[in-house]
């Protein structure tokens, strides 16, 4: 069965992005670019809620066609374009770049796509892995904790009727910082 993998950047005080959706506190430097690709090269599919599918879209399909784009933007990029994605939403009439529209059913719709054969699959955008979590979908949470504080914002976890025990299976500290948490539910 694959696994679903929950990763974003965020705050030490656990936002992924402020009160006003702003991510520019977010230090994105080679070094955590050339991981974050290492990860995306090692997915199956990306999942997307709407607003996250937006901005990935609106960015990546020409960004290796930048003359000024570093190395490991164009490889990021050329991940991006390659992977299928599933985005959620029922406000969408199309998507494009490789992806597939699901209006409604996220639980048995991800449940259906682990049962399938293949590479991990990668939950982005809050509102969709918080859904996810709550369903009790995400087997791994991956944040990838920034040193700022936001004071507020959208959180990366949701509220939630009962905890969720976590085992750590991998820690990594950047140059700028930044710390990967690689943990998994402790239930599976």
């Amino acid at each position: 069965m694959r696994r679903l993998i929950y990763s974003m950047m965020v705050s030490l005080d656990g936002f992924v992005e402020t009160t006003n959706r702003k991510i520019d506190w977010a230090i994105v430097d080679e070094e955590l670019h050339t991981f974050a690709n290492e990860q995306a090269r090692e997915e199956g599919a990306f999942l997307y809620g709407r607003r996250l599918y937006e901005v990935m879209a609106d960015y990546w399909p020409t960004a290796d066609a930048k003359p000024s784009a570093p190395s490991f933007e164009v490889e990021f990029a050329r991940i991006w374009q390659a992977k299928p994605k599933v985005v959620f939403s029922t406000t969408l009439d199309r998507v494009e770049w490789n992806s597939r529209l699901v209006r409604n059913n996220i639980a048995e719709e991800i449940t259906r796509l682990k049962a399938q054969p293949g590479k991990e699959l990668s939950v982005g955008g809050a509102t969709l892995a918080s859904a996810a979590i709550r369903l009790g979908l995400v087997d791994e949470f991956r944040p990838i904790v920034h040193p700022v504080v936001l004071g507020g914002g959208t959180p990366f976890f949701p509220a939630l009727d009962n905890s969720i025990n976590l085992r750590l299976l991998e820690t990594r500290r950047f140059g700028s910082g930044v710390v990967y948490l690689r943990y998994e539910r402790a239930d599976r």
